[in-house]
């Protein structure tokens, strides 16, 4: 009984998984806006020298490539979370702190996008950008190994969460390959990311095997 007890009241503070579930989403809708405010700030720039529209494009194309690439990448990211935890009804503390530390990772990516234009490019800033992407999906990665393990948490049914687990640690793996590959070959830079691309291809075979 007081066991029963003690361990309502350490569960008591957490919070709901629909609770968390708007947090998060309230997070990542406030990182994708953030990641405009350096444009903002050029577009400013821009018209206080009154230079053309058309220079203001030609100078910070790189600028908007980071941006749509970095929008694209996390509205996937919350994509990805949001499937996920569609079917999570109930929320502990190793879940709660696994999610919080997706959410930094997040937070952290209008810094690492703003990094790749305000600097010459060079290994450490593909470290952090690339960096901070294989991290997110590391997490995520996690997060589902974490629910799998803890089905009292979920509704999911395990073959779909076993397929999933598989599917998330491909990617994470391509992240990796792709930090890799911008290192080793600086040439190809973040167009190492396109190794993603490989991920249904790489999931088929991965699946084929394990059958």
């Amino acid at each position: 009984m007081e066991e029963a007890a003690r361990t309502r009241d350490d569960t008591q503070p957490l919070p709901s998984a629909e609770r968390l579930k708007a947090f998060t989403d309230a997070v990542v809708a406030i990182a994708m806006t953030l990641l405009i405010l350096p444009l903002m700030e050029s577009v400013s720039d821009a018209g206080t020298g009154k230079a053309p529209v058309a220079e203001w494009f030609v100078e910070e194309w790189p600028a908007l490539v980071a941006f749509a690439l970095s929008f694209v990448l996390i509205a996937n990211f919350w994509l990805v979370h949001h499937r996920l935890f569609a079917k999570v009804e109930r929320v502990d503390t190793p879940l709660l702190w696994l999610t919080v530390l997706w959410m930094f990772t997040i937070v952290w990516m209008p810094v690492a996008t703003a990094i790749t234009t305000a600097f010459a490019e060079d290994t450490i800033q593909l470290v952090v950008y690339i960096g901070t992407l294989t991290v997110t999906s590391a997490v995520l990665s996690l997060t589902r190994l974490y629910l799998a393990r803890h089905p009292g948490l979920h509704d999911e049914p395990p073959g779909a969460m076993r397929d999933e687990i598989v599917g998330g640690w491909i990617v994470t793996g391509l992240f990796v390959v792709a930090l890799i590959v911008s290192i080793v070959v600086p040439v190809v830079s973040y167009a190492a990311l396109l190794l993603l691309a490989l991920r249904p291809v790489v999931q088929k075979v991965v699946l084929r095997i394990r059958a």
